[in-house]
């Protein structure tokens, strides 16, 4: 008998609970991924660099469809993540997006938002090298890679020099050292 295919899906938890769900899951022997953000905090004696949780809310769990209800009964976890009224699968290269994404920057902010598309653009060094995507809009020293699963962005800086122009919208990219915003 075979095994049945895991997938990666995102589940909403308490608030300030995704550390806890993460540890919980994982007493449950349940594969999971809470992305975690290194940041500097200031108190007015010290700085320290914190981990926080990068998504507000959000677990991944990589699972199969028959362990939902486990995931589920887990405390802390309210439910899952819903698109077209079953639960989002998240793709296995978002996931390693954003684990190449954290383990190459540091105090990565979240930025939600709809997009629209324009130059296509690939990757050419760096943690997304050879990855795809489209120009949003050009800015001096951001890059936004959208997660299409969860409708957010993950924002860093990237040089102009790092990506290359596939196919042409009215804009070029050009190579200066200032950074663009592509979408994966």
């Amino acid at each position: 008998m075979t095994k049945p295919a895991k997938k990666w899906y995102a589940v909403y938890t308490k608030p300030r609970w995704e550390k806890k769900v993460a540890e919980l899951l994982g007493r449950k022997k349940i594969e999971n991924y809470c992305p975690l953000n290194k940041v500097e905090r200031v108190w007015s004696d010290r700085k320290k660099i914190v981990l926080e949780p990068l998504f507000t809310s959000y677990v991944f769990v990589h699972i199969a469809d028959i362990e939902q209800l486990e995931v589920k009964k887990t405390d802390g976890i309210l439910n899952f993540v819903y698109f077209l009224a079953k639960p989002a699968i998240i793709k296995t290269e978002e996931i390693e997006v954003i684990r190449n994404f954290l383990s190459e920057y540091d105090n990565v902010r979240l930025d939600k938002t709809s997009v629209s598309q324009n130059d296509q653009v690939q990757v050419t060094e760096g943690p997304f090298m050879n990855m795809e995507g489209n120009v949003l809009e050009l800015r001096r020293k951001t890059i936004i890679v959208k997660l299409p699963s969860l409708g957010h962005n993950l924002i860093a800086e990237i040089k102009k020099s790092n990506v290359k122009v596939i196919n042409t919208s009215s804009k070029s990219i050009g190579s200066t050292t200032a950074s663009g915003i592509y979408r994966y």
